[in-house]
């Protein structure tokens, strides 16, 4: 499925995976903040959100790692990239 699509039917959750501080200054509306280094601790919460999930953060490279991870565990998601790409799909 393709990701613009996901994110403009609302179809799944927006994961940002910046930093706390990251996040606070500036993120998609409607969107969860759980840092990167967060997530293996944080994957049960992540399998109770709405799939696919799509991941994003400054550049794409934190959320390509955590799409990685997240792929491993059975969790369906993909890399929006830049959480500035994703917030364009939004509008």
């Amino acid at each position: 499925m393709e990701v613009a699509k996901i994110i403009k039917e609302k179809l799944g959750t927006i994961v940002d995976v910046r930093s706390h501080g990251e996040f606070m200054g500036g993120h998609v509306a409607g969107s969860i903040n759980i840092p990167l280094n967060e997530i293996p601790q944080r994957i049960e919460e992540l399998r109770t959100l709405k799939e696919p999930l799509v991941l994003c953060c400054a550049s794409g490279n934190r959320s390509g790692q955590a799409q990685l991870f997240l792929t491993e565990h059975g969790i369906e998601c993909y890399n929006g990239g830049s959480w500035l790409d994703v917030n364009y799909h939004q509008s």
